[in-house]
């Protein structure tokens, strides 16, 4: 069982920024992804971004490219959400996941990922 935890989170006026965090208990497997995902008020599950734990790479919602950087320290099994300009349709809880094996297509479909945080809240306000 992998446990993870999110932290960062918290209100902000638009045009501001957050950095979420995500740390993870050990893993026995050295080769797997985290990846961010968000869900706002009334709306489905959305993927935000991912990153492998090997090799960095990256993958993020088109929509949110170039506002939005993922990032890790695998030495510390952290794992970070840069989120700038960000806006008031940015609401949302904010979760990391886990899934086996480095990121790929299947990175931003939810139940590609085996273990889930318990989510953190990020308000934007106008």
């Amino acid at each position: 069982q992998v446990v993870l935890k999110e932290s960062g989170g918290g209100l902000v006026q638009a045009g501001g920024s957050l950095r979420l965090s995500c740390v993870h208990s050990e893993w026995i497997i050295s080769d797997y992804g985290v990846g961010w995902f968000r869900q706002g008020p009334g709306k489905e599950r959305e993927f935000v971004s991912a990153i492998s734990r090997v090799g960095g790479d990256t993958v993020y919602a088109d929509s949110l490219k170039g506002r939005f950087t993922i990032s890790r320290d695998t030495t510390k099994n952290m794992y970070y959400l840069q989120m700038n300009g960000l806006k008031p349709e940015d609401t949302a809880v904010y979760y990391c996941a886990g899934k086996v094996g480095p990121v790929s297509a299947n990175a931003r479909t939810p139940t590609a990922y085996t273990y889930w945080g318990q989510g953190t809240q990020v308000t934007v306000s106008s």
